[in-house]
């Protein structure tokens, strides 16, 4: 097969620059592929040069440490700040799914909050989200992705995705509610081995109806109702919790907080997340 046959149409590239690419992080869902750290062969996988992956890369990145700056000059979170309970050379994980995945999304803005109000100190940040990971999958990687490497603080930003009834099984979601339960409850015991620090639960954001339905990549619906008995599992949990009612995207939510599926953040809704994130940590300390 010769190298332009391989090549992403300009449609196909459009849309992994716009919406796709932000959450490919094949290096996560296939570590174990000897190339998969070789940057022309993901490039290649993509169908696109790599000079697009890392122009795509740098963009990403600016974006966030550009939303965390702006975040920063609010007088509310710059005095927030000051109760962040990190210290110099602690290890800070998230576990989650596509929010936490997302190149431009609330753990990418939040490492470059805390090194913009801390330039002083240094932490050793692992992204361990993978996309569309169920409660059961990150589970299954959990001593891989996180307890192997001795975290100090970890955040969890998990329950969306146990919550998808598929197009040809509408009766029940995909992971039931005694299952995810039961899975958050092991995630929780098992960090408690490695760390004494308290976790941090961040709630499923609301979905907006209608226009997931419009998004030909996707074959499942998640309804507003399994996601709030899902949040309610999670503000049953110990530990700290950021935004229980998941309201940050606004009551009801508003489309500007989102992709246009209606389910992944967009920059400005991952921007409510730090926001909720970073004044638990204030609410916490006043406890």
């Amino acid at each position: 097969m010769g190298k332009s046959s391989a090549r992403a149409s300009e449609g196909e590239k459009e849309a992994l620059e716009k919406y796709l690419f932000q959450f490919l992080n094949l290096e996560k869902q296939f570590p174990l592929l000897p190339g998969i750290r070789n940057p022309e062969a993901l490039a290649s996988i993509m169908g696109v040069d790599r000079s697009d992956v890392e122009k795509w890369r740098v963009r990403y990145q600016e974006n966030a440490r550009q939303a965390a700056s702006e975040l920063l000059q609010e007088e509310e979170i710059s005095e927030a700040i000051d109760q962040l309970p990190f210290r110099d050379g602690e290890t800070i994980i998230a576990l989650g799914d596509s929010m936490t995945d997302d190149l431009q999304g609330w753990f990418q803005i939040f490492q470059e909050l805390v090194r913009l109000a801390r330039p002083e100190d240094e932490y050793h940040w692992v992204n361990s989200g993978v996309s569309y990971n169920t409660t059961s999958e990150a589970l299954r990687r959990l001593h891989r992705d996180v307890l192997s490497r001795n975290p100090d603080w970890v955040f969890v930003s998990l329950g969306t995705f146990d919550g998808q009834r598929l197009s040809f099984a509408p009766d029940r979601t995909l992971i039931p509610l005694s299952e995810t339960w039961e899975n958050l409850n092991t995630i929780q015991s098992a960090i408690g081995t490695v760390t004494e620090n308290p976790v941090f639960w961040i709630s499923p954001p609301p979905v907006i109806d209608g226009m997931l339905d419009q998004m030909d990549l996707f074959d499942f619906r998640i309804d507003a109702s399994d996601l709030l008995q899902i949040r309610e599992i999670i503000a049953s949990k110990s530990g700290h919790l950021v935004d229980p009612a998941g309201l940050r995207m606004g009551n009801p939510p508003e489309a500007w907080y989102y992709l246009s599926d209606g389910l992944h953040p967009s920059l400005s809704g991952h921007t409510n997340t730090v926001r909720e994130l970073v004044l638990s940590f204030q609410s916490s300390s006043d406890d």
